[in-house]
């Protein structure tokens, strides 16, 4: 089972808390005890047990913060490589066909990594080009196109692919 780094700073507080309440316990409920009956109790070696086990809980949540902490830098990575930006562009490429049935689209990561994926129809034939991105650029020639649709996905955040 795993904590938020939230949840785990919100069970330190409690359990530092509940120590405390242990501690004041424990101090006003010695002056009710007599020495015929239960001996006396030393409140040194009370206090000392209770802060050390109060010591050894706060180590392991520490521990499982520092260990939440590591999942979080990994999926960090993760999600800024993970293709999250979407350009789409749909056009006419010849005259002589309609339907805007041609299109651009920008595959990208949150660096402007990725691909670039063009399909051309014509009346005959569909001709598709993949071009890889890095840093936004391209090593291969970019169609007006094919730089709208990177354009588009680097943009900013948007509710959907809007296809111009």
């Amino acid at each position: 089972m795993t904590f938020s780094a939230k949840t785990l700073s919100l069970l330190v507080l409690i359990g530092l808390g509940l120590s405390g309440l242990a501690l004041l316990v424990t101090a006003t409920g010695s002056g009710k005890r007599t020495r015929e009956t239960r001996g006396p109790i030393h409140l040194d070696d009370a206090l000392r047990g209770i802060l050390e086990g109060q010591g050894r809980a706060i180590q392991k949540l520490e521990r499982a913060v520092r260990a939440l902490q590591r999942v979080d830098g990994h999926r960090k990575e993760s999600i800024e490589g993970a293709v999250r930006n979407v350009g789409l562009v749909r056009y006419d490429a010849f005259e002589d066909v309609g339907g805007r049935l041609s299109f651009s689209c920008a595959l990208l990561d949150d660096k402007g990594n990725g691909v670039v994926v063009t399909s051309i129809n014509g009346r005959q034939d569909t001709r598709v080009y993949a071009k890889p991105v890095t840093a936004r650029k391209s090593g291969y020639n970019l169609s007006v196109e094919e730089e709208e649709a990177i354009k588009q996905a680097l943009s900013g955040p948007r509710e959907a692919v809007k296809a111009t």
